[in-house]
């Protein structure tokens, strides 16, 4: 069990495998938080039912997906997926503390491959990292803190309409601005993260890391796509 946490084969595999909790969270979220550009295109953005129940005939796409969440499967999963993240950026923390210990200075988790890692993105993950985890925690005070929060530990009042939330955040031009730069980090990020994940669970011959890296970049412009619609769109609603 120690060789997991000190070989680099073990280094690389524990990055690995909670870096996709990251890539599933993120597909889950994007999901539910396109929803409210579907709304917006069909004309029941802004529609919550006056009761308090959960999917009500009533209510928006988006506000159904926030319902969705609530439900007992999805709110055991996501902090389950959220303390895999939360192990990603600690154990990330760990290994560029241990690189610059060992080397003298500051220098990048490396992953060899066979493939082009030499990037703008691969020499700088732990620096987009560290964006990525600051607006996380002023992505929270927006939203999280204003549903989640109060429902699970009764701290404050729980707003039921999520589209007021994405109104209030993304109508402050300045706050859209930071989102889509906060989005383009990520992008960066997961472009690189995709595929390295992968290879590092054994897909790493020439013709998959070439797949992957595609696959990669297609993930990471599709989910930057979905939230920067989402609050774009909210910016043009509110």
């Amino acid at each position: 069990m120690a060789n997991i946490f000190t070989s680099s084969i073990g280094k690389k595999l524990i990055m690995s495998i909670s870096g996709l909790f990251l890539i599933i969270f993120l597909l889950l979220h994007g999901t539910i938080n396109f929803f409210a550009v579907i709304d917006a295109l069909n004309g029941t953005w802004g529609n919550v039912a006056a009761d308090e129940k959960l999917f009500s005939a009533g209510d928006g796409l988006f506000k159904l997906g926030c319902d969705f969440m609530s439900t007992p499967f999805i709110s055991i999963m996501v902090p389950v997926l959220a303390f895999g993240f939360v192990i990603h950026i600690i154990y990330a923390c760990y290994l560029t503390w241990c690189n610059i210990k060992s080397r003298g200075g500051y220098k990048r988790y490396e992953v060899s491959s066979k493939a082009k890692t030499e990037s703008w993105a691969s020499k700088n993950m732990f620096a987009l990292g560290i964006i990525v985890i600051g607006f996380i925690a002023f992505h929270l005070t927006h939203f999280w803190a204003k549903m989640q929060l109060p429902e699970m530990f009764g701290v404050g009042v729980a707003e039921n309409n999520p589209y007021l939330l994405l109104e209030a955040t993304f109508g402050n031009v300045a706050v859209l601005v930071l989102y889509i730069i906060w989005f383009t980090a990520l992008w960066f990020h997961l472009g690189h993260g995709f595929w390295s994940a992968f290879q590092t669970l054994g897909w790493n011959n020439m013709t998959w890391i070439k797949r992957l890296n595609g696959i990669g970049l297609f993930f990471a412009s599709l989910i930057w796509v979905v939230f920067v619609s989402v609050a774009v769109t909210s910016f043009i609603m509110a």
